[in-house]
């Protein structure tokens, strides 16, 4: 796993080697093993400053120029990047793993191509010169990577399917900068940074900022499963994938369980490869459970696992872990924290680059950072709850829609609006409140009734707390909108399967994915996540949604699929949370670092009413009302502000 970065002038401006080197430093966190630059200049012209640059035998201007920084987990000893061709006119700097590239180089050997590495890096290179760019399609893995093809003066920038790699570009019609984190593109000179307001608008309800938008206007983040190609007439991007929901699949339910376990089986075995200590994250959940079961059935030693113990018995799993872990014979570590609050979202601020407001963060980074004192690279469960219904949110959400569906049109919808109104407020009561939004929700369509339900801050109190000028740039525009897009243009014959396609798009790839990338490679660990094998994936999203909740059972097909290797006391056990105390930080140990920040930051000056966030911070000090998750938004968004907009960080500083 690494971190890559680059620039390039389309106006034939050479490339300042000591931006490049300060633009890749920035990720030395994602790869602290080796760094690495190319430069479109003959051998003779690198100056260098003391790096190791490498460029083209003849020809270029200096014009482009590529960053590495290397966490080596494959061909340890070779694999050393940016990386070329034969002749040196096809450049790679790539992050991630290429797990069907073995089978690759075998098909591309056969076509006359000549590997002198054993890394997948340099399959890519291969690929790309026999298919172009239609050689995106036929990797398996995570990644993110960008080619410069000397001979058609141009770049490749792509993504994986899923996203769980990412890349940031900018390109303003002269350059093209790009990194795997947004801290890298900051680095280069004259980069703007001026807030986009529908992006903060989408984060106050989201706790994250969506794709392809970042939370800077002039910065993209390339989407997950396209590819673009830029050169001098600009940019095209393009899809190369997509998950299909149809057409279902009507076979016995024996049938998707030999399915379910022979994929996740396959997808399991195949990630194991490494040259380094290699492990899992073990929650005691059902698809950490199920990824340490498959890997302890393929590896010939016992497996490491990880996982981390809290002393508030509301957040405390692991004696749940330990269960499996002995059950699997793994070699088990668990490390009890007391996390220091302040530091510690510091710290999350800087390596997360834009405002992230999910609280789970903190224990992720926990549990990524025992896992590296014993290994290099990790499995993980991510992605069970988004392939087979595992929300709670998902059941409500089927609730709702039963009851939709018998209201007499229009009269019934006025109805529960006005019940909706009248119902009681008391929010610390936690079965009136999910009773209030089951009324108010029944009064809305599918969609909106869903953005609803996860969103951490509504439309209206939105609007209440933004400031004017904010609200007329915005004009009529809802995260709503956003949530019907991908509703609308999911291949799914029920209500449900767009719902799982909506979120794959969303909160998958930009909470989820994001979480692990960032929380990880702040500790130079890899992750890799079996259950989100496209291969497996695309078998799993045509299994009927009725096979995935019966009654009140979630995600019931993966768990019955799942009884020949686990216990029914892990697999029907309840569902726990994985995050911190935030509403007692907010009243206890962080209270005044965060009323300084919610109430007089910058970022609150500059984008929120102070009446409207005086009211939310005495409405939770009092407790009379939970406004924890709408204060820690704010507050992290301000922590975020004061490290990137305010001090304009572009690399290490505040780091640690």
């Amino acid at each position: 796993m690494c971190g890559i970065a680059g620039l390039i002038h389309f106006d034939g401006k050479r490339v300042a080697e000591d931006v490049l080197v300060g633009m890749t430093r920035t990720l030395e966190h994602r790869g602290p093993d080796e760094e690495g630059y190319f430069l479109n200049a003959p051998a003779g012209e690198l100056r260098g400053g003391g790096v190791p640059l490498r460029g083209l035998p003849a020809g270029g201007n200096g014009s482009v120029g590529f960053g590495h920084r290397r966490l080596s987990s494959i061909d340890l000893s070779s694999g050393q990047q940016p990386l070329s061709n034969e002749d040196g006119t096809v450049w790679i700097t790539f992050n991630g793993e290429i797990y069907n590239y073995r089978d690759l180089q075998e098909e591309l050997e056969a076509k006359g191509h000549r590997f002198r590495t054993r890394s997948d890096t340099e399959t890519i290179v291969h690929a790309y010169e026999e298919w172009g760019e239609a050689a995106v399609a036929r990797l398996r893995g995570m990644f993110a990577f960008a080619i410069w093809d000397e001979k058609r003066r141009r770049v490749l920038l792509a993504r994986d399917r899923l996203g769980k790699k990412p890349l940031y570009y900018l390109h303003d019609g002269r350059r093209l900068v790009f990194g795997s984190e947004m801290k890298a593109i900051l680095a280069a000179p004259g980069v703007p940074r001026e807030i986009d307001p529908t992006a903060l608008y989408d984060y106050l309800s989201l706790l994250y900022v969506p794709q392809p938008r970042s939370i800077f206007r002039d910065i993209r983040k390339l989407p997950s499963a396209h590819y673009a190609v830029v050169d001098a007439r600009g940019i095209r991007l393009e899809a190369y994938w997509d998950l299909p929901f149809a057409p279902v699949l009507d076979e016995p339910e024996e049938s998707h369980i030999e399915a379910i376990l022979d994929g996740l089986s396959e997808a399991t075995r195949i990630r194991l490869m490494s040259e380094v200590p290699l492990g899992a994250f073990l929650s005691g959940g059902v698809d950490s459970s199920a990824v340490v079961a498959l890997m302890a059935q393929h590896s010939s030693g016992r497996v490491r696992t990880s996982s981390i113990a809290f002393s508030e018995a509301a957040y405390d799993e692991s004696r749940y872990a330990a269960r499996v872990a002995e059950l699997f014979g793994t070699e088990h570590r668990v490390h009890t924290v007391t996390p220091e609050a302040i530091p510690i979202i510091e710290k999350l601020a800087w390596h997360y680059d834009e405002p992230f407001a999910d609280s789970s963060a903190v224990p992720t980074y926990y549990v990524s950072k025992t896992a590296r004192e014993n290994v290099v690279v990790a499995l993980s469960g991510d992605g069970g709850d988004e392939n087979f219904c595992g929300y709670r949110r998902y059941w409500f959400d089927l609730r709702e829609n039963r009851v939709r569906s018998l209201l007499p049109g229009g009269l019934g919808r006025a109805l529960f609006r006005g019940m909706g109104r009248l119902y009681p407020k008391a929010d610390w009561l936690p079965r009136i409140f999910r009773g209030k939004a089951f009324i108010s929700n029944v009064a809305r369509d599918p969609v909106e009734a869903y953005c609803h339900s996860i969103s951490h801050m509504s439309e209206e109190d939105k609007r209440r707390l933004i400031v004017p000028e904010v609200a007329s740039e915005l004009g009529d525009y809802s995260t709503v909108d956003l949530f019907r897009h991908y509703y609308g243009k999911a291949q799914a014959e029920d209500h449900m399967s767009r719902i799982q396609y909506l979120d794959i798009k969303t909160y998958l790839v930009d909470d989820i994915l994001t979480k692990v990338d960032r929380a990880s490679m702040a500790v130079s660990l890899e992750v890799r996540c079996p259950i989100l094998d496209h291969v497996f994936m695309e078998r799993a999203a045509r299994i009927p949604w009725s096979l995935k909740i019966k009654g009140r059972d979630k995600k019931h097909i993966f768990k019955k699929a799942l009884r020949r290797h686990l216990p029914d006391d892990i697999l029907y056990r309840p569902k726990m949370g994985f995050g911190v105390p935030i509403l007692e930080w907010l009243r206890g140990e962080v209270k005044e670092y965060a009323r300084d920040l919610v109430l007089d930051g910058e970022g609150t000056r500059r984008f929120f009413r102070r009446d409207t966030m005086e009211t939310l911070w005495r409405q939770h000090q009092s407790g009379l009302r939970n406004r924890a998750s709408e204060l820690w938004v704010v507050m992290m968004f301000n922590l975020w502000h004061r490290k990137f907009v305010e001090q304009e960080v572009p690399a290490g500083a505040g780091a640690r």
